[in-house]
């Protein structure tokens, strides 16, 4: 899964993804989580555009807006069956812009937080859904985070992952005219073993509050 991420590259890095698309206003993030803001990459009208939405998703037909706290994932084995999420994958697909994300490993009674970032700490784009709720004056714009299976560098700490797509999908992953599902769920899939590196960092980063760069400070790994 990914229930935890951070954004902290510089705007310009960011931009750069996308030929200089116009980055909302942000600070850096570096323990981003379930229910807040997140910047994600969105074709509406033809064209490419960065904007803030919220992580956990809310169907349209939901009655309650609090069921958004349970989807922050969507399973790519089930995105195209699962009421929630079948026709947002269909014309709603997003990029949520990261550059690591977190994933704890349980020994004993204690959690230890690991941090995972590509090898040379650039952001990254993770696969995502997003979808409107409410009425078009008080509406919310959400959104979820696509997982497929663990590859095996982060098998050690969970069987998930969340999809990372590489620069040569965005363009087909943004497509809002195209539907041939099986393609797109394709995609689908974990990055290579040597994509991503990880390592053990401070138990600060376990509480939501805290956001600075502390969160990623490394501590003695547990694979040492």
């Amino acid at each position: 899964m990914c229930g935890r991420f951070t954004l902290r590259s510089p705007v310009e890095s960011i931009a750069s993804l996308f030929d200089g698309l116009a980055m909302p206003e942000w600070k850096p993030r570096f323990n981003i989580a379930p229910t807040q803001p997140v910047a994600c990459v969105r074709n509406r009208t033809g064209n490419a555009a960065i904007d803030r939405l919220r992580w956990g998703l809310v169907p349209s037909w939901a009655k309650d807006p609090g069921i958004g706290a349970r989807m922050i994932n969507a399973r790519g084995e089930t995105v195209t069956s699962k009421p929630a999420f079948r026709n947002a994958f269909r014309t709603r697909r997003c990029l949520v812009l990261a550059d690591g994300f977190y994933e704890w490993k349980k020994i004993g009674q204690q959690k230890y937080p690991f941090y995972i970032t590509r090898p040379d700490d650039m952001p990254f784009c993770m696969a995502g859904l997003w979808e409107t709720w409410g009425p078009v004056n008080q509406s919310v714009e959400t959104c979820t985070i696509i997982t497929t299976e663990a590859n095996a560098t982060l098998e050690p700490l969970h069987e998930r992952m969340p999809v990372i797509l590489g620069s040569d999908d965005y363009d087909f992953w943004l497509d809002t005219e195209f539907c041939d599902q099986t393609r797109l769920q394709e995609l689908l899939r974990p990055v290579p073993n040597q994509d991503l590196v990880m390592r053990e960092v401070s138990r600060v980063v376990n509480k939501v509050a805290n956001d600075s760069p502390a969160c990623i400070e490394p501590e003695a790994s547990l694979f040492d």
